[in-house]
């Protein structure tokens, strides 16, 4: 029995065809699932507003009323103790996006091969080196050995290295590559393989480009991991110009928490430094150029994510 589009309550004709019209029960449940994720993405932005908020509040302010989202002074008092050296900051801002960009680039790198090789179903060795990848996150030689490797034996004190070479490598990194690549069919491998490819030829031009999603998943992990690292500085370096962000955000908090205790003299000039804003300060000010980051990457990261989950 035929039956005419306009027979049919639901549906409508276009000028680019026929379209369903959603039912009740469809547009009830959007209504209800857009009205649950817009309150969940305010309550999970009301920290960082108040994080933002507070680094504008004046520091007697906040000692007598506490954080408020409004505040009902705005002062930049926070902003410019940590700008009070710019050319420091600036500085620590090169050292950061410059151990950030080599530092991820390079894990990129190594991590792909490594999750190539670990892939390969030709490869006889693969469960085995995958089984001592895996046994690190398990066990480590702890923290006294590894100093003394890196500082006697690689000769890293106060070097960039020192910050480039610890969190270049990643177990779990390694892991969800491999396991993202075993995703890719393997006819693909096996008709480039027929046309005369090697190896490397198939890595570069054809895993890397179906690894897209992956790669931007484990690049964010290192970009993220490289940017707010304070521990390596705080072990290895030694020199003020080769302080990263991080660490200098750090030790701007930590001096003024000792001049915070030396409220004699503080009181005489009637000056109190300000310690509570100027630790949202210190918090917006290493965030903020990381989270502009996310946007570019979030669809590879969500697709990388659930692909090398489900996938091996």
């Amino acid at each position: 029995m035929h039956v005419q589009a306009k027979e049919l309550p639901m549906v409508r004709k276009t000028s680019k065809g026929t379209k369903i019209k959603p039912d009740k029960a469809t547009i009830a449940f959007n209504v209800i699932g857009y009205t649950l994720l817009t309150a969940i993405s305010i309550v999970c932005l009301i920290p960082f507003w108040l994080i933002v908020a507070g680094s504008f509040t004046d520091e007697m302010e906040i000692i007598a009323e506490g954080f408020k989202l409004f505040p009902n002074t705005i002062s930049f008092e926070a902003y410019k103790s940590v700008f009070a050296t710019p050319e420091q900051i600036y500085r620590a801002y090169g050292v950061t996006i410059g151990v950030t960009v080599a530092g991820s680039v390079l894990g990129l790198l190594l991590t792909s091969m490594a999750g190539y090789v670990l892939s390969r179903k030709d490869f006889i060795y693969r469960n085995s080196l995958s089984f001592f990848i895996y046994f690190t996150t398990l066990f480590s030689g702890g923290l006294i050995p590894w100093y003394i490797m890196m500082t006697k034996y690689l000769g890293l004190k106060d070097s960039y290295w020192a910050l480039i070479l610890p969190p270049l490598i990643s177990a779990w990194n390694i892991i969800l590559m491999r396991n993202f690549m075993k995703s890719i069919p393997d006819s693909v491998i096996e008709s480039a393989k027929i046309d005369g490819a090697g190896d490397f030829l198939i890595y570069r031009k054809i895993i890397l480009p179906l690894s897209t999603p992956g790669l931007a998943t484990i690049g964010l992990f290192l970009a993220l991991g490289y940017w707010n690292d304070w521990f390596n500085a705080n072990v290895f370096i030694t020199s003020d110009h080769k302080y990263p962000l991080q660490f200098l955000l750090y030790k701007i908090l930590s001096s003024a928490a000792v001049l915070r205790t030396q409220t004699g003299a503080y009181l005489a000039a009637n000056v109190v430094p300000p310690t509570e804003t100027l630790k949202m300060a210190v918090a917006v000010v290493a965030t903020g150029p990381i989270i502009l980051l996310y946007p570019f990457v979030q669809k590879y990261f969500v697709k990388g994510l659930t692909i090398g989950a489900v996938k091996g």
